[in-house]
Order: structure tokens, then C-alpha cells, then sequence
């Protein structure tokens, strides 16, 4: 019995120990020293009650009934230190259950916000992708209106030449006369 809780307790702290690491909470720790300091304590009782079996002070080398009694109260309260133990791995092994959870609730949160921030990224890139086509129809807009404006300013510097020429040629003319 002494070997099956032991080694019970013992891989629990063992798959604890590999999974968790230096990560472990205070209250985790506490209640694994608790439950160390259990086992220790049981790991004793058991030692005395072993003892207590080796003792013989009836006559011939035999047990008494006070020998009997002596190591039956030994057994149980070792089997209630067992029975403390067991409600301890519990509490153990649900503050485990509780870590877990939290950390699968934070991983499917931390998920949710990741895929959130790339839906946001995606749309932001949609409109800047949106607002660069529409700046380089402005900016193309702009240089025809540009070149329409160069080209009805030529236009119009061509016909107040030609206008000059033309008078300056009628007037010479009229002078002449």
C-alpha cells in the first residue's frame, strides 16, 4: 500500500515537474509540499508500524492484544493520512485541470485575437491597395488636365503671336500709305 501511494505521489510530481517547470504557481508549490510533507509523514507511520509488528511482550515471544491494538490504531491512522493524501492529489490534480483550462481559454483568446489583428491588416491593406489605385488616377488626372492646360496655353500664346504678327503687318501697312 505504502509503495502504490508513494509511487502514485511520485509520478504525479514527476508529470507535474516535466510539465509545468519553474512555471508552477505558489499555490501549486505549496500544496505539492503539502503533499510531499504528507508522504514523508506517512513514509514515518509506516516505519512505526513496522516496528510495532517486531514487538512481542507477551509471554513466550508473542503478541499481546495490547501489541494488536497498539499497531491497529498505527494502521489507521495511516490508512487516514492515506485518505488526506488522496484528497490532496485531488485538490492537485484539479488545480492542474484549472491550469490547463486557463491556458487552452488564453491559447483559443490569443487565436481569436491573432486571426482578428490579420482580418484588420488584410482590410487595411485592401484600402491602402484601394487608395493607391485612386491617388494614381488623381495623379494621372492631373497631369492630363496639366498637359490640357500647357497645351490650351500654347494654343492660346500661338494665336495672340499669330494676332501680333498679323497686326504688326496691317500696321506697317496702313503707315505706308
Amino acid at each position: 500500500m505504502k509503495k502504490i501511494v508513494l509511487f502514485i505521489g511520485f509520478c504525479l510530481l514527476s508529470a507535474g515537474a516535466f510539465a509545468q517547470g519553474n512555471t508552477d504557481s505558489l499555490a501549486y508549490q505549496l500544496q505539492r509540499k503539502k503533499i510531499n510533507s504528507m508522504l514523508a509523514e506517512r513514509s514515518r507511520k509506516f516505519g512505526k508500524y513496522d516496528q510495532s509488528l517486531s514487538k512481542h511482550t507477551g509471554i513466550f515471544g508473542l503478541q499481546t492484544k495490547k501489541d494488536i491494538r497498539r499497531s491497529n490504531d498505527i494502521l489507521m491512522d495511516i490508512v487516514k493520512t492515506d485518505n488526506a493524501i488522496y484528497r490532496e492529489l485531488k485538490i492537485l490534480l484539479d488545480y492542474r485541470t484549472f491550469q490547463q483550462t486557463q491556458v487552452q481559454s488564453h491559447s483559443k483568446e490569443a487565436e481569436k485575437s491573432n486571426l482578428g489583428f490579420m482580418y484588420t491588416i488584410s482590410r487595411l491593406q485592401q484600402q491602402t491597395d484601394r487608395l493607391k489605385a485612386d491617388a494614381d488616377k488623381q495623379q494621372l488626372n492631373l497631369e492630363r488636365t496639366k498637359r490640357s492646360y500647357i497645351a490650351v496655353i500654347l494654343f492660346l500664346l500661338a494665336v495672340i503671336l499669330y494676332l501680333l504678327i498679323r497686326n504688326g503687318k496691317h500696321t506697317t501697312k496702313v503707315k505706308t500709305v
